[in-house]
């Protein structure tokens, strides 16, 4: 660092420095110090002249010469060092000032720093939180629910101006999603309730409203959670599993936990009996009123939307659906009371969040479940429903009551339910270059409906490129609906048919040996015929993705509704195992068997008219261009009728059976144990299959045989006896002719 000084002229009087010498200087004798005034003016107009003062070690040096007078040659260089060291003086205390400010100033940034990371990793966790984990629609608007995008900071401000969030979960089949769904809400609610210094609560109907002091014990870390799980042993084991996160996080953060289910005692009493099967006790605490509207169940038509009130037209009402709908109704009242106390708890500025099912809380305020019970005390803009992850979504119309505030769908759940973002449908067909108008009709009423998936659409351009493929999904609708269920349809059927094929002709040949050619006709009627079975055989369990379904139950009569259902409850084979939720009984696996045998008997004979029928067309073309070749042709033309009847027959008993233990036994049971070992499972599968059409076809060969269906010509044996008497007769003779000339 070099400090510069700006020089002074000449005609400008140099200022006075003061310095202080030593003592021993002060005693010197005048002329030495005339000799030293004369010194230092001397040496003041050089320094003057001097346009810049280096500071060198050399400097300090002798500055600090200066400062030790028992030095060397102290008295020669004491005035010409003490001089420097007072004109550089200012310099360095400026210096030194400068260097202690910026190192103080450092320090702060240091200290100020430290609690400044922190802070930077709130944010990146904060802005982490606001990642989209989720799709949400808003519901409340006309027509379709609206796709809400980065525009979430509204929803979450409604949320956080409401005083009860209901989270309306699914309750027929139970997704693990909403779980996730659930945890995900409570926490941002959470944090937003802590910069506001809200108070937060978690009402859960899971929890009977008898296990509030367990509760209050977890809460306060005075049980654990398997003793809490002790309570709960009436959930299905599963169950704790996935409400175990949420009771977690709760208990960690602080979030009061509320338990505002039914007590199963009072549910299952009316489930039994109905409400007058209760205490005047039990029926003061947990049954409305009478009078106020809801103790049958029955409100009026004036406060339930217009498409809620004909969804269940066509449902049976029976003595167990009147229990049924006053067991919603003592949920639904005790629920209610649980929750204006935890409200009126909370006080002003608590926030209450409900999970339960999605039927106690839909069409919100102005429905017959929970928030329309509460909404007398509390007001409409101060309860948000939401439901989570519905299976449908319906178009609102002017004057319909929206069935929430917002739809929830979990993002990380692959699109298998039938309402998705058009939006994303939009980038797809942008993306393929197509337009709505080009696709087939079903799959724009799909699309209009809300039912066709990403996915579903991209696999549908994808198979366009085939030009086969493109000319069959275009223009038949069984192929579209298969193929894009399973994009490897066609494969699965090439495979079948060429198993088909194979053992067919091997087990003719097998049975038929020299005869082969000479039966050609039976041979490739066969064939043909088995061929067109196991085609139908692939085809009609084949999983198929239909868009019109839900537009035709609508329009569809009772009972082809009753059929379907009825049809709907049986297994698929007989040797299926029961699914969860369901107990098949003997009958219902009897059912299958015989409902497999008809379909296999239909198919069966309509086949056989078919490949019958062309044979015989066939034989006629063929004997009106070269009738000499016909007439050497010795087997019997198959009757049409009796050959349909007879292999219907065949079909639906021995085909049914074989086809009912490789489908239930060796493709369900046995490949179940072996499911991680797929070339087995799929070897063992090939091989069942393989044999069961080989055995078959030998089957039928020996039953068209023994039936008359396939039989061959014969030369009548009165011919063949009159010709081997001649032969013999003109041997005799022959012999007596020679016997004579000898």
């Amino acid at each position: 660092m070099k400090p510069h000084t700006q020089a002074s002229s000449f005609a400008t009087p140099l200022p006075h420095v003061p310095f202080f010498r030593a003592t021993a200087s002060s005693r010197a004798a005048p002329a030495q110090s005339l000799h030293a005034a004369a010194a230092n003016e001397f040496r003041c107009i050089w320094t003057a002249k001097r346009r810049r003062v280096h500071l060198s070690v050399r400097h300090s040096t002798r500055v600090a010469a200066d400062l030790n007078p028992g030095g060397s040659n102290g008295d020669e260089s004491r005035p010409r060092s003490s001089r420097r060291g007072v004109l550089m003086a200012p310099f360095l205390a400026a210096g030194a000032s400068i260097l202690l400010a910026a190192v103080a100033r450092a320090e702060d940034k240091v200290v100020e720093s430290a609690p400044t990371a922190p802070k930077l990793e709130e944010t990146k966790k904060e802005e982490e939180e606001e990642v989209i984990t989720s799709r949400i629609y808003d519901a409340a608007v006309i027509g379709e629910p609206l796709a809400i995008g980065k525009e979430k900071g509204k929803v979450w401000e409604k949320l956080m101006n409401a005083r009860v969030v209901y989270l309306g979960e699914a309750e027929q089949v139970p997704v693990r999603d909403d779980r996730e769904l659930e945890l995900e809400i409570v926490k941002n609610l959470h944090r937003r309730c802590s910069e506001k210094e809200k108070k937060l609560s978690l009402a859960l109907e899971a929890f009977p409203s008898n296990l509030q002091e367990p509760l209050n014990q977890y809460m306060d870390k005075k049980i654990d959670g398997d003793t809490l799980k002790s309570y709960t042993l009436h959930w299905p084991p599963q169950r704790w599993q996935e409400y175990e996160p949420i009771l977690s996080y709760c208990r960690e953060t602080g979030i009061r936990l509320v338990a505002c289910g039914t007590p199963l005692k009072i549910l299952r009493t009316v489930q039994a009996e109905g409400i007058r099967g209760l205490t005047k006790a039990e029926r003061k605490l947990y049954a409305p009123p009478a009078g106020s509207g809801f103790v049958s169940g029955f409100t009026s038509i004036s406060r339930r939307s217009s498409v809620d009130s004909t969804q269940n037209l066509s449902i049976p009402f029976g003595p167990s659906s009147y229990l049924s709908a006053q067991a919603k109704v003592v949920e639904e009242y005790s629920m209610s009371q649980v929750i204006l106390q935890n409200v009126v708890d909370g006080g002003a500025t608590g926030m209450l969040i409900v999970v339960t099912g999605a039927s106690h809380v839909t069409y919100g305020s102005r429905g017959t479940g929970v928030p329309a019970r509460i909404s007398g005390k509390i007001q409409k803009k101060n309860q948000v429903v939401i439901l989570l992850d519905p299976e449908r979504q319906f178009i609102r119309r002017e004057g319909e009551v929206p069935v929430a505030d917002f739809l929830w769908y979990s993002a990380a759940r692959p699109c298998s339910r039938n309402c998705f973002d058009r939006a994303e449908i939009a980038r797809v067909m942008n993306a393929a270059g197509q337009r709505r108008d080009a696709l087939p009709q079903d799959l724009q009423k799909g699309i209009d409906l809300g039912l066709v998936s990403p996915e579903v659409l991209q696999n549908f351009f994808d198979l366009e490129q085939y030009p086969l493929i493109s000319e069959l999904t275009h223009r038949f609708q069984g192929f579209r609906e298969r193929l894009l269920a399973d994009p490897k349809f066609l494969h699965r059927l090439a495979i079948e048919e060429a198993i088909s094929i194979t053992t067919t002709l091997l087990a003719q040949y097998e049975k038929r040996k020299e005869n082969f050619f000479q039966e050609l006709d039976y041979v490739i009627t066969d064939t043909v015929r088995g061929s067109v079975v196991d085609f139908f055989t692939v085809w009609l369990p084949a999983p198929t993705l239909s868009f019109l379904s839900y537009a035709d139950e609508m329009k569809a009569p009772d009972n082809i509704g009753s059929l379907m259902g009825l049809l709907g409850s049986i297994p698929d084979n007989a040797f299926q195992k029961n699914p969860a939720g369901i107990n098949w009984n003997l009958n219902h696996r009897i059912a299958s068997v015989v409902f497999g045998g008809l379909k296999l008997a239909s198919v069966g004979f309509i086949s056989s008219i078919g490949a019958v029928a062309s044979s015989n067309s066939l034989y006629g073309i063929r004997k009106f261009l070269n009738p000499a070749v016909v007439t050497e042709q010795r087997n019997i033309r198959s009757p049409i009728l009796k050959t349909a009847v007879i292999y219907a027959c065949f079909l639906g008993i021995s085909a049914n059976l074989r086809y009912q233990i490789i489908a239930g036994i060796v493709e369900h049971r046995i490949s179940e144990q072996f499911a991680s070992q797929t070339f087995f499972v799929n070897m063992l599968s090939f091989v069942a299959r393989t044999v069961n059409s080989y055995w078959g076809t030998q089957q039928w060969i020996d039953l068209a045989r023994s039936t008359g269906l396939q039989v061959r010509k014969t030369e009548s044996p009165t011919s063949d006896s009159s010709n081997g008497a001649a032969i013999l007769c003109n041997e005799t003779e022959e012999a007596t002719i020679d016997e004579i000339e000898k």
